[in-house]
């Protein structure tokens, strides 16, 4: 449930302009999470997020500088906790992810920078990601695998 609570929260401060903990609280409501601010107020310190001044002045919660290894560790773990299953045609693979999951998961695919892979797609469930060769796909594999065992 806090994985799941956490997930949610991230894509909702990257697509919307959260001012207040109040005002996160009322979104995830609105997503089927009843917390209480005390709630989103430890879930936003263990998350780390911060408050980012947007083009209009005002602030919003933002995730912190994706170069922080501390953020990197926790994609990586909500990663892990989302996925569901992998497969594999040519040079693409598929992932699955419990729902409204696969932004987070692709996030934290993005973030490793990866050669070999061209970019992803993410939907709700489902993340389409290329790579550079089919020769490469079963390394990428068994480093997604990994990530998913950690």
């Amino acid at each position: 449930m806090k994985s799941s609570r956490q997930v949610a929260i991230l894509e909702i401060i990257n697509n919307q302009s959260i001012e207040t903990q109040e005002d996160l609280a009322e979104e995830l409501g609105r997503r089927g999470f009843r917390v209480t601010q005390a709630t989103v107020s430890r879930d936003i310190k263990e998350m780390k997020l911060i408050k980012a001044q947007s083009p209009g002045g005002t602030y919003r919660y933002a995730i912190a500088d994706h170069s922080d290894n501390s953020i990197n560790e926790r994609l990586i773990r909500m990663f892990s906790d989302t996925v569901l299953s992998m497969n594999s045609a040519y040079n693409q693979i598929i992932l699955k992810t419990i729902s409204a999951s696969a932004n987070i998961a692709a996030e934290a695919i993005d973030n490793m920078h990866w050669p070999e892979i061209l970019g992803t797609i993410a939907g709700d469930n489902t993340i389409l990601l290329i790579v550079r060769s089919i020769d490469e796909v079963q390394s990428v594999l068994d480093r997604l695998n990994a990530m998913m065992h950690r």
